[in-house]
């Protein structure tokens, strides 16, 4: 029996599924932001790279590829894009000139702080649509997924 998720097949492989269904969640949420916040449109890896750095102030371009599992010239590339944007401030380290050190700039702050605030509604809005079982069952498998998550990330190069 195949079903159909914002017109994607979804197969009858568990693995399929899960990943059909987050990245469905996942565009959809962008969508959505997208039409109702100002400002330039970022793309998904731009998006993350901005949270990493609000998450680890003055992270390197070479810890923020391997946290976001990204060749080191695709970060750089996203730095320079979101430093001409004015989003993102690199600095050079005090202890090594040669390596440098991003930070958002307030303007990024204040987006992403936006950002969430709608995500959070949005999607804390649909989930009180759902029934409370389902909403039970969404909450006990954050554990499992994050778990699911760490071990993908081990095993990556």
């Amino acid at each position: 029996m195949q079903r159909y998720i914002s017109r994607v097949t979804i197969s009858p492989y568990p693995a399929d599924e899960l990943m059909a269904v987050v990245l469905g969640l996942r565009r959809v949420v962008r969508r959505r932001l997208r039409a109702d916040l100002p400002g330039p449109r970022l793309r998904g890896a731009q998006v993350e790279l901005l949270q990493l750095v609000e998450a680890e102030p003055g992270i390197g371009v070479a810890a923020a590829a391997r946290s976001l599992h990204l060749a080191g010239n695709s970060v750089s590339t996203l730095v320079n894009q979101l430093v001409d944007a004015g989003l993102l401030r690199r600095e050079t380290d005090p202890a090594d000139r040669r390596a440098a050190r991003l930070e958002l700039t307030d303007t990024a702050a204040a987006r992403l702080a936006r950002w969430r605030e709608a995500r959070s509604r949005m999607v804390g809005d649909a989930l009180r649509r759902l029934p409370a079982d389902e909403v039970a069952t969404v909450a006990a498998a954050l554990p499992a997924l994050r778990k699911l998550l760490d071990e993908l990330a081990e095993e990556a190069p």
